[in-house]
């Protein structure tokens, strides 16, 4: 029986199923923290993308594979998300280093795109394994502080929901319908969210230590993201050594999910610039 999140549904599965669609294999390597998953296709140097805290690989279906006709791309089921392991206890981020080891084992000249948590983590792992990597890109999210404290990401009703979603989006996909807010209840109480703790991701903060990043970093940032806003971009552009900002206007904190076409448009035009 294969094990995965519980929390993922039709869609998220669609997602998935549409990467193999297009031309990518699912593939499996061993960890010390159990099995991961990932998907790949594609040939070059590798382009890594890194998806956010109660995402899965199948979140980046609509751009990765745009991509495969110069990269390496490995879309990546981050650990106790997606099928990959661990299936119970606690997400910490430990386990999702250990994880990305795993999966990027062997591999060299790496290009990290990470949203949200998964910029996070691509940091962290880079101030470890620069040698290794050619250049972050960081997708509306970073090490640190500046989540807004009046949100949760696990809403107990629909009015904590409405708030979070409003804050995730555009203002024009601000009229969330109550099956999308019941779905936000939902994966926050069954799936990968209920395992991650922000205050047990809190040691991995990078406040004041951004210079441990020393490859280029490009920030690429949904104006409308009102979760992590466009200001927290720029303390990472002032503290960065080598960091670029790019924003997207009219889409939140997943612009991959909101507005695919116009970043893929903006992603193309980063990995196009010397780093």
């Amino acid at each position: 029986m294969i094990q995965s999140d519980p929390g993922l549904n039709s869609l998220d599965w669609a997602l998935r199923a549409s990467l193999v669609q297009n031309g990518f294999t699912e593939e499996t390597v061993d960890s010390p923290v159990g099995r991961q998953t990932c998907f790949t296709a594609g040939t070059g140097a590798p382009l890594v993308f890194l998806h956010g805290a109660g995402d899965h690989a199948g979140s980046w279906a609509g751009v990765a594979p745009q991509f495969t006709s110069a990269w390496r791309v490995i879309v990546v089921d981050g650990a106790g998300r997606g099928a990959s392991a661990p299936y119970e206890g606690r997400i910490t981020m430990e386990a999702i280093l250990a994880g990305l080891d795993a999966v990027v084992a062997g591999h060299h000249d790496l290009t990290m795109v990470g949203n949200s948590l998964g910029a996070w983590t691509a940091m962290v792992w880079v101030a470890r394994n620069a040698a290794r990597v050619s250049r972050i890109v960081a997708v509306n999210g970073g090490p640190v502080r500046g989540l807004r404290p009046d949100l949760t990401l696990t809403p107990a009703n629909r009015d904590e929901a409405r708030r979070l979603w409003e804050a995730m989006v555009d203002t024009s996909r601000r009229a969330a319908g109550d099956i999308v807010l019941d779905e936000l209840i939902r994966k926050g109480r069954c799936g990968a969210l209920s395992r991650i703790s922000i205050e047990d991701l809190q040691p991995w903060l990078m406040d004041g230590r951004l210079e441990e990043i020393a490859v280029p970093v490009d920030l690429v940032w949904g104006e409308s993201d009102q979760l992590i806003p466009l200001e927290y971009a720029r303390k990472l552009q002032r503290g960065l050594p080598r960091a670029r900002l790019t924003t997207i206007p009219g889409c939140g904190h997943m612009p991959h999910l909101e507005a695919p076409d116009r970043f893929v448009e903006a992603l193309r035009a980063v990995l196009e610039q010397t780093p």
